[in-house]
Formats: structure tokens, C-alpha cells, sequence
């Protein structure tokens, strides 16, 4: 990144200070050029600034807007998946998915993840940066400027979102004021693979977004198998933290389930993790309000893991059902582009390493 301040990350008094001050605009040029990033335009699409005055823009200022780099549209339901490529040239992914409610977006947090997590393509070589706020706000306002309509936002895209707590705490902001795109924290879903102390700091944040957390099992030894960072917060800590969040923010809390073939698809599992439900979000025998996204795994190339068979799925679902949790089998959208993230980075970062070495 060059050492100039990214505007797009910025607030809008942020933005307008920065430019009266330093450019001498007026406040109706700063509120021009705030609304046009909003709306995911680079300086060369800001048409009613002069021609000279965004070529001074664009030559002295830094903006982290991605560009779309590749852009696939499932023919079987409209689902669209952008790869974008950063300023420094490095690949993200986001997904932008049609419901009825409205249209939602599925945005990255990092370039990579370091989390490990054994099933998941966003892992595989570790994590190269951070993004910034405005790369972030970027994504939502790019696929909107290339007319998605984005109503919804889920933190779910590769990345994960509370290891850049500081960034994805100044993005919520941005996104969330009703200066900016003014999309209502009850619209936006932040899922994470565990990290404890941060799910605790964020409730104190007062946000209300919905948090979905990655679980994908119902005992220490087979998630601790499959995700590294329950050997530093395990199931218990975990989901002491996610009570914690629900009693401060009232907010449901939604658990992602990723259902392997062998691993943690059985009934007595489903069993086993309704038991840890009414341990930890009961009260006088009652739950609390909870949900449960089982996801048959999507099969990667550089993992050994293989999806969960319809009558798998049925029956772990209809274990929990039984006790009395709520849980949906998520419907895999795109399935004709890949529609999962990670694996269009992943050979976007092949092709030009490829080309690199050559």
C-alpha cells in the first residue's frame, strides 16, 4: 500500500476534511466524490467532476476499489460470482446470491486465511494480507455499480473476519451509515471459525449484526481435527462466548455445520450436538432462539474430504429436528460456476504465478 490514506476506508466527514484541507474543494465536490465511491465508481467515472480535476485525483490519491476481474453468472438460478483484483494485484472473491427477501453479497475480509480449517479451499497457502475497510465496502459497492442491488451482506467469503477485527469494525461503520450505503446491521451476518475473545469484544460493540459461527462438530477431537484454532478456543469456550453475545446483543445466533462424509455426519453426532445446544442456550429447559445451516461439503481439490449422501444429510437433520432445533439443509446455489469461495482465487493465483515464472 503507498503511504497515502486509503479514501475509500474513510468516513464521509473523514473524506471531506481530508479533501478541503488538503485540496482545497468545497464541501459539494467532497460530498460528490463520497457519494460516487459509494456507489463503487472510480475517479474515471466521476462525470460531473472536471476531466482535470480526476486526473489530479487518480495521480495523487490512493483508492482501494477493486476491479472486476472475472465475472460468472449461473445459468440454472442468477447467482454471480466477481473475482476481483486488488490494487496490489493480488485476487479476492465475492458472490452475490437472489432471494426473495432481496439480493445478498457474500464478501472476503482477507487476501488468504490463516485459520487452516482442513475442509475450506481460502486456506490452502495461508494468508497473504488484511483488507482494508474500504476494499471491503469496495466489494458491495462495485457488484452494486454493476447492478446487483445489494439489500444484504454476508461476512462469510474467504477470510476470516475477526482476525481483521480493527478494519472489519471501521467497515460496519461505513456500511452501516445511513451517510454511506445505509445497509441495517440486521442485514449483515459476520461468520466466524471461533475466535472467543473476539466474539466478546464485538458483542460490546453494539452493532446487532447476526453471528453465524463455524462449527462443524460436536466434540473437541473431531473439530480440533479439523479446525486448528479449537486448540486454543474449544467447544466449550466457544460457545460461552456465543451465549454471552446473544444475552448482550439479543441477536439469534446461527451455526454453520459442514456435514463430511465419515467424519461428523452421523445421527449420534447430530445427537451429541443437540446435547452442547441445551448445555449452553437453555434456559429452565427451553432454548434459546438458534438456528442450524447444515452444509454437505464442497469438494476440494487439495483436500480428501467427500460430501455427505442426501440420506446423510436427511437423517442428521431430522436428529436435530427431533430435539427440537432449528435447522435447514443450505441449498447450493451456482452450482454450474463454483459458486463456493476460494477455488476461482485459487486458480487465478496459479495462472499468474504460471505466468510469473516463465
Amino acid at each position: 500500500m503507498t503511504d497515502k490514506p486509503d479514501i475509500i476506508s474513510m468516513s464521509k466527514s473523514e473524506l471531506t476534511a481530508y479533501l478541503t484541507e488538503n485540496y482545497g474543494l468545497p464541501r459539494f465536490r467532497a460530498d460528490q466524490i463520497f457519494k460516487w465511491l459509494c456507489k463503487g465508481a472510480g475517479f474515471d467515472n466521476m462525470t460531473n467532476l472536471s476531466k482535470e480535476l480526476r486526473k489530479k485525483l487518480s495521480e495523487e490519491l490512493f483508492c482501494s476499489l477493486p476491479k472486476i476481474e472475472k465475472k460468472l453468472v449461473s445459468k440454472i438460478d442468477g447467482t454471480v460470482k466477481y473475482l476481483f483484483k486488488l490494487y496490489d494485484g493480488n485476487y479476492i472473491e465475492s458472490v452475490v446470491m437472489h432471494y426473495s427477501h432481496g439480493n445478498t453479497i457474500c464478501i472476503s475480509s482477507e487476501v488468504g486465511c490463516n485459520m487452516g480449517c482442513r475442509f475450506c479451499a481460502s486456506t490452502i497457502g495461508g494468508m497473504t494480507r488484511k483488507l482494508l475497510p474500504g476494499e471491503m465496502l469496495g466489494q458491495v459497492a462495485v457488484a452494486n455499480f454493476d447492478g446487483a442491488d445489494i439489500s444484504n451482506i454476508v461476512m462469510m467469503g474467504i477470510g476470516e473476519p475477526l482476525d481483521n477485527y480493527d478494519n472489519v469494525i471501521q467497515f460496519l461503520k461505513l456500511v452501516t451509515s445511513d451517510e454511506g450505503l445505509n445497509i441495517g446491521a440486521r442485514h449483515i451476518s459476520l461468520s466466524t471459525c471461533g475466535l472467543a475473545d473476539k466474539i466478546l469484544e464485538l458483542a460490546k460493540e453494539e452493532f446487532g449484526i447476526t453471528l453465524s459461527i463455524s462449527l462443524h462438530a460436536c466434540d473437541d477431537e473431531t473439530r480440533s481435527a479439523i479446525m486448528p484454532i479449537n486448540n486454543k478456543w474449544n467447544i466449550g469456550a466457544l460457545l460461552s462466548a456465543c451465549r454471552e453475545y446473544f444475552i448482550t446483543t439479543g441477536r439469534r445466533i446461527s451455526f454453520e455445520y459442514t456435514l463430511i462424509a465419515g467424519k461428523n455426519d452421523s445421527p449420534l453426532q447430530a445427537n451429541k450436538l443437540a446435547d452442547l445446544f441445551y448445555k449452553y442456550f437453555s434456559e429452565n429447559g427451553r432454548l434459546l432462539p438458534i438456528h442450524v445451516n447444515l452444509i454437505p461439503v464442497n469438494e476440494v481439490a487439495e483436500r480428501d474430504f467427500e460430501t455427505s449422501s442426501v440420506e446423510a444429510v436427511k437423517k442428521f437433520a431430522e436428529a436435530l429436528e427431533k430435539r427440537r432445533i432449528n435447522a435447514t439443509v443450505r441449498r447450493k446455489l451456482g452450482p454450474d460456476i463454483n459458486a463456493s469461495c476460494g477455488q476461482l482465487r485459487r486458480s487465478a493465483e496459479k495462472e499468474k504465478s504460471l505466468i510469473t515464472n516463465k
